[in-house]
Formats: structure tokens, C-alpha cells, sequence
């Protein structure tokens, strides 16, 4: 569990940036809208404290987690929707508090669980390491969502390494998200904020995708189209994959509109 508190440290840093961004917003200022077609910055925070209340349940009470995914996704991923909407029109106060007490809960929650225990997921299930990198992933993804609504530009940090190892887990389910084959050696190599290198994959592989960081994140949250990024895709797997990049669990996203 020693190694979980680095990650879980990173967690707290970033969704503490996020909410710098926030913190002071009145009701007014929480109903603009966000890049996320329906979804105003009420709607970012509300599904974060969501997904923080589901995945607490996974870790405290995996069967109760079962059931209640049984209950509230039997129709589909409409649920999603209804958690997001959770903050519409909610005090300030109130959402903020929600969503602070939630991520802190979770964080406390994980530290607990054994390291080598997996817990149950809307995906496959996950060890407290690979959940909290979730948390990470998505709290920086909704939180360039806010960061664009707003109009601020989020100086890009190491903990994006956290993003981008994610990413490159789930490259082979979205290619086979999409019918595609997911066997091929696959190579990345990213310029890290420092100016370093992150790479992950067979050197001598094929399909490669490279560029910096940030516009990998970018890509594999589905937070800019890929024709806006600074991304080279090598080989046809790898090019393939560029436009149906995505980290998170459940059907493909939508993914956003170029810009240029």
C-alpha cells in the first residue's frame, strides 16, 4: 500500500487544482456552459462526485456495488446522465462540498484496500492503483472541460504521465471497441511537460504514436479532435487507432468537433 501514497498524492494535487479553478463560483458562474454538448460546469463537478460516491462503494462494499450497477444501469448508461444532473441548480456550497468530502472519502478508502485486490468496476475490475489513476484521469479530463469554459490555460504538469500511462493501457480496447485486431506491438513516445521522454511499448514496433504529452492526453480523454493535436501515428493499427482513442469504460464517446 506504500506505493499507492505517491499516486494518491497526485490525485489530491490535481483535483485541488481543479478546484482553484471553482472555488469561488457563484450559481450563475457554475450553469455556463462547457465544451461537453449539455453539460455545464455544475454538470463536470456533479459527475466527478458521482463517480467518486460509485467507486467508494466498489471499495467498501464490493456486493453492494454489483447490486446497485444491477439496479441502475439495467436500462443502460442513462445513469451517467442522471449523476451529472445531480448538480444542476445546487448551491454552490453544496456541490463543492459534495464533491470535496466524496474525493476525500475515496482517497481514505483506497489507501485501505490490499494492493493486490481488484475491485469490481462498470469495466474490468481494477487494484486500488489502477482505480485511483482513473479518478486522476477523469478529474483532469472534466477539469479541461471547466478550464475551457472558463477560459484559463492549465499549465501542463507530471502528473500527466498518470493520463498517458492510461491511455495506453486501454489501446487495445478501443481498437477492439471498434472490431479492430489489438495484437499488434504498439509504440509511444511523448515529450513529458519537462521536456523529457515518457515511452511505453516495443521499440522496434510497427504502429508508433508520437508527440508531446499534453495533446496525447488530449486525445485519449476525447477533449480535443485529433486533427488540433501535434500527434504522429505510424502504421495503419496506430492510425487507426488516433481518432478512436479513448480511457474510459462503456460505449465510444462522441469525441469533439476540429477546430482548425
Amino acid at each position: 500500500m506504500a506505493d499507492l501514497k505517491p499516486l494518491l498524492d497526485d490525485l489530491r494535487a490535481e483535483s485541488a487544482e481543479l478546484d482553484a479553478l471553482v472555488a469561488g463560483l457563484d450559481r450563475a458562474a457554475l450553469a455556463a456552459d462547457t465544451p461537453a454538448a449539455g453539460w455545464t460546469i455544475a454538470h463536470q463537478l456533479a459527475h466527478l462526485a458521482w463517480t467518486d460516491r460509485w467507486s467508494l462503494l466498489a471499495a467498501t462494499d464490493p456486493d453492494g456495488f454489483a447490486a446497485a450497477v444491477r439496479r441502475e444501469f439495467e436500462a443502460g448508461f442513462d445513469a451517467v446522465e442522471r449523476g451529472a444532473a445531480e448538480g444542476v441548480g445546487e448551491a454552490p456550497a453544496e456541490l463543492l462540498g459534495r464533491w470535496r468530502e466524496g474525493r476525500e472519502q475515496l482517497a481514505t478508502a483506497l489507501a485501505a484496500v490490499p494492493a493486490d485486490v481488484k475491485l469490481p468496476w462498470f469495466g474490468p475490475p481494477m487494484k486500488p492503483a489502477s482505480m485511483a489513476t482513473a479518478r486522476l484521469m477523469e478529474t483532469w479530463a472534466h477539469g479541461q472541460d471547466v478550464a475551457d469554459a472558463l477560459g484559463a490555460v492549465r499549465a501542463p504538469s507530471g502528473r500527466l504521465r498518470h493520463v498517458a500511462h492510461l491511455g495506453v493501457r486501454t489501446i487495445g480496447f478501443a481498437l477492439t471497441l471498434h472490431g479492430l485486431p489489438a495484437d499488434r506491438p504498439f509504440r509511444v513516445e511523448l515529450v513529458a511537460p519537462d521536456g523529457g521522454s515518457w515511452t511505453w511499448g516495443d521499440p522496434g514496433a510497427a504502429d508508433r504514436v508520437s508527440g508531446p504529452a499534453l495533446d496525447f492526453c488530449l486525445l485519449v480523454t476525447q477533449r480535443r479532435h485529433r486533427d488540433d493535436l501535434a500527434l504522429t501515428a505510424t502504421g495503419p493499427t496506430a492510425r487507426a487507432w488516433l481518432p478512436i482513442a479513448q480511457t474510459f469504460a462503456g460505449p465510444p464517446g462522441e469525441g469533439r468537433a476540429p477546430t482548425v
